[in-house]
């Protein structure tokens, strides 16, 4: 497992210690028994470790995916993070404060005004307009009708739904009743957003979409978010880092290219095998030292090769590679062609 990258000055947000989630019974007594107890173990006493002494730390702005397939722990795990269900043992740190030590009234506050939360199924209210659904959670934290209706129109254009307002549920399409919800957590301005699968239930075509309007939110908002997804090319477009989980353990953490490149074991590098590594290399993994005189263009280093094929086809010069003002490098048309050709 990685840590964060070390060049990184961003502050940890949220960050989890030797968290376990288990089910069965009397789990913390049996935990203090067996400290870190095996598959066999678990088995043996009828547990079910639904998450095994997670680690991790999310940073402050970051978009950080958590994926693995049904059942592998990724939702419970955050649920563990918001208490929606109680961690059998662990620290749960936001902002350096243990939540598993806050009291309820505590909790509640956490959950009303620093975390927003978006999952799968909308569950948007079918009484309600779009107006009342995204400013429903400010009603309930007693803001006053005109405060809230104000804040709740500024997120429904930020979304994409200005002019809907007045609309019920039923009135709205699947991607629409998706942006009810992302509005609504976002209207009370949460410091850490938590999203469980919320584009699963969509079709392809509007999956993309809300994709596409979800990293356009985020590179106004600069939120810290926490991801969940089974999806292996909906992870990498989206995350800046990734942690795989398997039968409740989390297996690797590290950025997309990192976990294509060097996966930690067979599970990972399956996981990783299928996706085209122009996708998710950079122009860094691959280029070559900068020898030429002359370039036909320059690129910045973090740039996909598949971003870059456009416009390198056709360049009989290589282009430089840039880290900031440095030259770092340089790529050539035949080395993005071989990435693309599988042959890197």
């Amino acid at each position: 497992m990685s840590a964060p990258p070390k060049s990184t000055k961003r502050p940890v947000k949220l960050g989890c210690k030797s968290v376990w989630k288990i089910f069965g019974d009397n789990p913390s007594e049996f935990l203090n028994q067996t400290q870190n107890p095996s598959d066999e173990q678990l088995a043996a006493s009828g547990m079910i470790g639904a998450v095994r002494d997670a680690n991790l730390d999310i940073l402050e702005g970051e978009i950080f995916v958590i994926m693995g397939l049904s059942g592998s722990g990724k939702s419970t795990l955050v649920r563990c993070m918001t208490r929606l269900i109680e961690p059998t043992a662990g620290e749960i740190l936001f902002e350096g404060q243990d939540l598993l030590k806050a009291d309820e009234k505590e909790l509640i506050e956490y959950r009303r005004h620093k975390m927003g939360m978006v999952f799968q199924h909308f569950a948007l209210l079918p009484h309600l307009s779009v107006l009342g659904n995204v400013a429903f959670p400010l009603e309930i934290q007693g803001i006053s009708l005109a405060e809230r209706e104000k804040r709740a129109l500024e997120v429904i254009e930020l979304v994409g739904l200005k002019g809907r307002e007045n609309y019920f549920p039923s009135e709205l399409s699947g991607g629409q009743q998706q942006r009810v919800g992302i509005a609504r957590s976002l209207c009370v301005e949460p410091e850490i957003w938590f999203l469980d699968e919320p584009f699963s239930a969509l079709d392809p075509l509007i999956r993309r979409e809300m994709q596409d309007e979800f990293l356009r939110l985020q590179s106004m908002l600069k939120k810290t978010i926490v991801f969940i997804t089974h999806d292996f090319d909906e992870a990498i477009r989206l995350a800046d880092r990734i942690a795989i989980m398997k039968d409740g353990k989390i297996i690797q953490i590290g950025a997309p290219e990192e976990l294509v490149l060097n996966p930690a074991d067979d599970y990972v590098a399956e996981f990783t095998g299928n996706i085209p590594r122009a996708k998710v290399l950079s122009v860094r993994a691959v280029m070559a030292n900068a020898t030429a005189k002359e370039f036909g263009g320059k690129v910045s280093a973090d740039t996909k090769i598949e971003t870059l094929a456009a416009k390198i086809i056709g360049s009989k010069k290589p282009f430089s590679v840039h880290d900031g003002s440095d030259i770092v490098g340089q790529i050539s048309a035949n080395k993005v062609f071989s990435v693309l050709a599988g042959q890197e």
